[in-house]
């Protein structure tokens, strides 16, 4: 650019720093084209910041395809001096899918893990938050709009327990399923610092996580106002269309 320019290096570096501008950073987002987008933005948002009274709030989904990975050698602990380290390489020892459900009032987690994630296995988990949930409750459920979930014979079932009511996210609006941040921590806490021999282990490791996890809950709280995020959507969208030209100071 400063050859382009005519000017020095420092002079385009110090315009990039006065305006914040780090051309070497990128981050990665995705705008949703859903028609229904605010209708059901605003849906989910009203379940965070107004719960229902007697009924309980869950965040679903599923977790699908975690690898059991084997590194090559054992882990070197840490220790004085030094960090934990991993070999680069590891084995393959198959595959699993877990399917959770956030409370988000008490930030306990029931779960389930199965081999496959089709409508049979979401229905599976289904009945087992029907059957861990009291009667007295309604159950809303935070879900995204994975074909499974809208299985007719998922809908079927559904028909026939009117106390559970599906509340989707806007297509491509994961972030707003507060399930996806306990999933984050799972992750970087429980799966990938491990190394597992067998399907069996790791499964194992991520039952005791969530065990863990249950005797001390720890809530994820929606604090975002819905407005802001709108606005900002609406910026990034002008952005994107071409509608709010970027202006370059020299």
């Amino acid at each position: 650019m400063a050859r382009e320019l005519g000017v020095s290096k420092a002079t385009v570096q110090r315009i990039w720093s006065e305006n914040e501008i780090k051309p070497h950073l990128t981050r990665v987002f995705k705008l949703s084209s859903d028609p229904d987008f605010e209708a059901k933005f605003w849906d989910v948002i009203g379940l965070y910041l107004n719960p229902p009274e007697q009924a309980v709030v869950l965040c679903c989904d599923e977790k699908s395809q975690i690898q059991a990975l084997q590194r090559s050698q054992p882990c070197l602990p840490l220790g004085k001096g030094h960090i934990r380290t991993q070999t680069h390489d590891y084995y393959r020892n198959g595959t699993v899918t877990l399917f959770a459900a956030l409370d988000y009032l008490e930030g306990k987690v029931i779960a389930h893990t199965a081999q496959k994630h089709t409508h049979r296995q979401w229905l599976e988990f289904l009945k087992q938050i029907d059957r861990e949930i009291p009667l007295s409750q309604r159950i809303h459920i935070i879900l995204d709009n994975y074909s499974t979930h809208k299985h007719p014979v998922v809908k079927r079932w559904l028909a026939r327990h009117p106390r559970f009511e599906l509340h989707f996210t806007p297509t491509g609006s994961s972030w707003m399923n507060l399930v996806e941040r306990f999933f984050r921590d799972l992750s970087q806490q429980a799966i990938l610092p491990g190394s597992f021999g067998s399907v069996r282990q790791l499964v194992d490791a991520i039952m005791e996580y969530l065990a863990h996890h249950n005797l001390n809950p720890k809530r994820y709280v929606w604090k975002a106002k819905g407005e802001e995020i709108l606005a900002k959507i609406e910026r990034a969208w002008k952005v994107a269309l071409g509608e709010d030209k970027a202006v370059t100071i020299i």
